[in-house]
């Protein structure tokens, strides 16, 4: 696997941030004045329910556009980007762990790693130049978030525990080394020991990639793990009567 991820500079820079859902004052609205993470941070975004760290995350990935102001990913503008330039940045150069997972129910859990590298020549450039390079980088990101591949792995993704289909969504997004890993909630559905190991793996393979780590999460008993915590309330302003999901 060749990594050719650049270790300064910064990764994500908002400012200057209006957004919102709709005309009606009602509507929720998001307001951000200036957000920064620099390359290799991990930094955790504690936020409640219904905060609005949903809208966030999308401005970040750039699956919606702001009414006005900046977003710069990884040195680049991409509030201006098409829809089409929008998606094939965020399938290049981000990973990306969902709340709920998304991982395919009838495909393997190998399989369902390997996704990503459908939608993004780079990272699968990175990953390797064969299938059966592609599959050996699959299996490793799997065994080294706790997966056997060879008996786990094969199995389909909707028979698995939740545990496990979290490291799978995990390995998804950490194959093609992006230089950007978005965590949605990851540990929402954990135990606390589950919690502790699940991150253990999540920084292990971030060491190993040299990733940015952005993780949202409600719960502040794990902030203590990263570089930088920050209160969602700190940076955005809202007002709302219901936040529109992801």
């Amino acid at each position: 696997m060749s990594l050719s991820i650049k270790k300064n500079g910064t990764a994500i820079s908002l400012s200057n941030i209006k957004f919102s859902w709709g005309s009606a004052e009602s509507d929720f609205q998001l307001k951000l004045n200036n957000f920064q993470l620099n390359r290799q941070e991990s930094s955790i975004l504690v936020a409640p329910s219904g905060a609005g760290k949903s809208t966030l995350l999308s401005l970040i990935c750039g699956t919606i556009r702001p009414e006005e102001g900046t977003v710069r990913i990884l040195d680049q503008s991409i509030e201006n980007k098409s829809a089409a330039e929008r998606d094939s940045f965020r399938a290049d150069h981000l990973g990306i762990i969902f709340q709920q997972f998304n991982l395919i129910p009838y495909l393997s859990a190998i399989d369902n790693v390997l996704l990503p590298l459908h939608f993004s020549s780079n990272r699968k450039k990175k990953s390797g130049e064969t299938q059966s390079k592609l599959v050996l980088e699959a299996e490793r990101l799997l065994r080294a978030l706790g997966i056997v591949p060879e008996t786990l792995g094969r199995q389909k993704a909707n028979t698995l525990s939740i545990g496990q289909q979290q490291r799978v969504a995990a390995a998804r997004a950490f194959i093609g080394s992006p230089e950007l890993i978005i965590a949605d909630e990851p540990t929402s559905s954990l135990d606390e020991k589950s919690q502790d190991e699940f991150l253990d793996q999540l920084f292990s393979q971030k060491e190993v990639t040299g990733a940015t780590l952005l993780m949202v999460s409600h719960n502040a008993r794990v902030a203590k793990r990263f570089n930088k915590s920050i209160k969602l309330q700190d940076i955005c302003t809202t007002s709302f009567t219901e936040e529109k999901m992801l």
